[in-house]
């Protein structure tokens, strides 16, 4: 039987707070952060997501405080402005948001929904991520690659690399210039490609394994040096732009070197930072952090506003979809328990009976058949009437038909999920219920 929790989630991205508040939030080990929280009491599933511009935190619980609880350092280093928890809904709708590109920096991103499924993947790994995260996360990729399929969201500008160039293309001639790429990883080969097809003259691709850094170079049309990380400092003075975004946890670029690099353009898309912050103090150098590309980022919503609203129309129904889905799961685990207890019952009522009837076996299926129907009929019109309350989230209802059932049933090993969906309604008990024939006065 599927796992019926709900989702709580804890974010902390662009759009709520700093590119320092998302480095705070940050952790260089998802998979341990995940092992934590799969450890925390209450805890059945965890995702995390992280990325240069969020870091985000999801857990299923039986209920949302549980949830919260669970997630209360995660973030914690961030401002209060900043950190945004989630209940069970906006956390699914976030999810497809994220995946979609809605929540980018850069509108309609590809990168993201590659993250989002490697980040799904670890989840895996870990054992952290089952029945109601994989549903989820899974649905957040299909809106995703519906988005970029059906729409014009992802057309120009796809990638934070590209907006970088995009912003230094904005403030000096490329065409000719030498530029210094620091990072091999995925970010850097965008923010490369990106420099060459704006016309730079040379590119030097600098990264702690050269090997990766050859790499790059191999895929690139313009001459292009791969270099170690260690000949940074050496390398900015003959260069006129920077682009760094390394996975580094410390400063990758010093001001010193800057110092007399002369006119200097650079742009810094790690998180956390790639280059020191005393390097904007220098007058002839330019610096330009995530936070510094949102005019480029605003220029590409502006332009995508359409292919945004369809976006938005896609994630909407699909959220439906998946809503629906989660409500039904939830009742149904409600009806197979009820079912179950009815089995258990019908079974002892009807092993008494042939013990005290001398029956032949056909007799003897005669009355099981018909104990069988009777359980059928009976919970019949309770069934549907528990799914109608699971779909407007009528609880207590819920809550009703087992105790009308079975007034012992909780003893008897409610399931985790389904306890704490009733604990959410107002005093665990219903004074009406929609059952129409079967009520206590009956």
């Amino acid at each position: 039987m599927k796992d019926t929790g709900v989702i709580t989630g804890v974010r902390v991205t662009h759009s709520t707070g700093s590119v320092d508040d998302v480095a705070a939030a940050s952790t260089r080990e998802p998979a341990a952060v995940l092992g934590t929280l799969a450890a925390t009491d209450g805890v059945e599933e965890a995702f995390v997501l992280q990325t240069c511009n969020r870091a985000e935190a999801y857990v299923v619980t039986g209920d949302v405080g549980t949830g919260k609880a669970a997630l209360a350092e995660y973030g914690a280093d961030a401002s209060d402005e900043a950190r945004i928890e989630m209940g069970h809904e906006e956390s699914l709708e976030h999810l497809l948001r994220v995946a979609s590109g809605l929540d980018s920096l850069v509108l309609g991103e590809d990168q993201v929904l590659g993250q989002v499924r490697d980040a799904l993947e670890t989840a895996q790994q870990v054992g952290t991520a089952s029945d109601v995260l994989e549903d989820a996360v899974l649905k957040a990729v299909h809106v995703g690659e519906r988005a970029r399929t059906e729409t014009d969201v992802n057309e120009g500008v796809v990638s934070l690399g590209s907006a970088a160039a995009e912003r230094v293309a904005a403030e000096r001639e490329l065409e000719g210039a030498t530029a210094l790429v620091v990072g091999a990883g995925e970010m850097g080969l965008l923010a490369a490609r990106a420099l060459a097809d704006r016309g730079v003259g040379r590119l030097v691709v600098a990264n702690r394994t050269v090997a990766n850094a050859e790499h790059v170079v191999d895929e690139l049309d313009v001459p292009t040096e791969p270099v170690p990380l260690s000949a940074v400092d050496t390398v900015v003075s003959r260069v006129d732009v920077v682009l760094s975004a390394t996975s580094s946890d410390d400063l990758v670029v010093d001001a010193s070197a800057l110092a007399d690099a002369g006119d200097v353009t650079v742009v810094d898309l790690a998180q956390p930072r790639d280059v020191d912050p005393a390097a904007g103090d220098i007058e002839s150098v330019t610096v330009y952090d995530l936070d510094a590309l949102e005019d480029v980022t605003e220029e590409t919503r502006e332009n995508r506003r359409e292919a945004a609203a369809a976006v938005e129309r896609i994630v909407d129904a699909e959220l439906a979809n998946l809503l629906e889905q989660f409500k039904r799961q939830r009742a149904d685990e409600v009806i197979a328990a009820m079912y179950e207890s009815a089995e258990r019952m019908k079974a002892r009522e009807v092993e008494t009976a042939l013990s005290k009837l001398d029956l032949d076996d056909e007799e003897a299926a005669v009355v099981e058949s018909m104990a069988d129907a009777l359980v059928s009929q009976l919970l019949s019109a309770p069934t549907k009437s528990l799914r109608d309350a699971a779909a407007e989230d009528d609880w207590s209802t819920i809550n009703t038909a087992l105790q009308l059932f079975d007034p012992d049933f909780e003893a008897e090993g409610m399931p985790p999920a389904v306890a704490a969906m009733l604990a959410e309604s107002d005093d665990g008990t219903a004074s009406e219920s929609p059952l129409g024939a079967f009520t206590d006065d009956d």
